[in-house]
């Protein structure tokens, strides 16, 4: 497979919301607000950088640590730039005893999205993706019912776009099915390829596919990553995202970090143009070559 040259930095998201391909992923943020009041200068010091970088599409969501993430992007980042899209997610929510459980029913999806509405600041949420469980996956069903419940909110107003998320093909049928769904969020790296299929299938119905774990493997010893990386003078970290941007034109990663500097390499990535030799190569990463 070789991956199409796509050097778009922007997609438009919904037909009509303009946003930077490359993205940022907010859970990290989680660490910096329990570590106390330096941590979360840091976090929201970082918020500002992703703004003032350009970057115009943060994934979030209310069951990070019970709030803490959304009031932390409220309180850094209210009122939001006109191009800002705030990607949520619900269909979990953590538990007293600290772990997350599934919350699909009509009840916890109500009162979901109505908490990031509160959190975030918001009179309308910009995007929200259903969460879907890893079990429910290997079922491929399930879909239509939590989804036709955000359908009803959305035509109430309090949602613009839907999503979903950790999903199968057949699901994002099911959900289809029910309403339009703007974007898929599962996961998907130079390393893992699992749901090569999906990602083709996103971009032929020009849906936003926005991995999560986009640097999975990235770290790792690779030697086609780590020769590409040096000698394109870049991290290997840049190379699999700039492999990612080029894999489809509906790719929207959506890499996590906590550092200042690390964001603006994951921003930068999204300007290297890779050659079709050194895409070719990279696709043999997820077999371990």
């Amino acid at each position: 497979m070789t991956a199409p040259q796509s050097f778009n930095r922007e997609f438009l998201l919904g037909g009509n919301r303009l946003v930077t391909r490359m993205g940022f992923g907010a859970m990290q943020l989680v660490g910096a607000v329990l570590r106390g009041s330096a941590a979360i200068r840091q976090a929201r010091a970082l918020l500002r950088t992703a703004v003032e970088l350009g970057v115009s599409h943060i994934d979030t969501s209310d069951y990070y640590e019970r709030h803490v993430v959304n009031d932390l992007i409220r309180q850094t980042l209210f009122p939001y730039p006109d191009d800002l899209a705030l990607v949520t997610k619900v269909g979990y929510e953590l538990t007293g005893d600290e772990m997350l459980r599934p919350a699909t029913c009509k009840s916890d999806l109500v009162q979901a999205v109505h908490d990031n509405l509160k959190h975030l600041g918001a009179d309308r949420l910009d995007i929200v993706n259903l969460r879907m469980t890893p079990k429910s996956r290997r079922a491929s069903n399930g879909t239509a019912e939590p989804f036709s419940v955000l359908a009803d909110l959305q035509r109430n107003g309090l949602i613009e776009h839907l999503g979903i998320s950790n999903v199968s093909a057949e699901q994002l049928t099911q959900a289809r099915s029910v309403a339009p769904a703007v974007c898929v969020r599962n996961r998907y790296s130079v390393a893992d390829r699992t749901d090569d299929p999906l990602v083709d299938t996103c971009s032929n119905l020009g849906i936003a596919y926005m991995p999560f774990g986009p640097l999975t493997g990235a770290t790792h010893s690779q030697t086609t990553l780590r020769s590409v990386a040096q000698s394109l003078g870049a991290t290997r970290a840049q190379i699999a995202l700039a492999w990612l941007m080029q894999r489809s034109p509906t790719m929207m990663p959506i890499p996590g970090t906590s550092s200042g500097a690390h964001m603006r390499e994951n921003v930068a990535s999204a300007d290297i143009k890779l050659t079709p030799r050194v895409v070719t190569e990279l696709n043999n990463v997820a077999a371990g070559r």
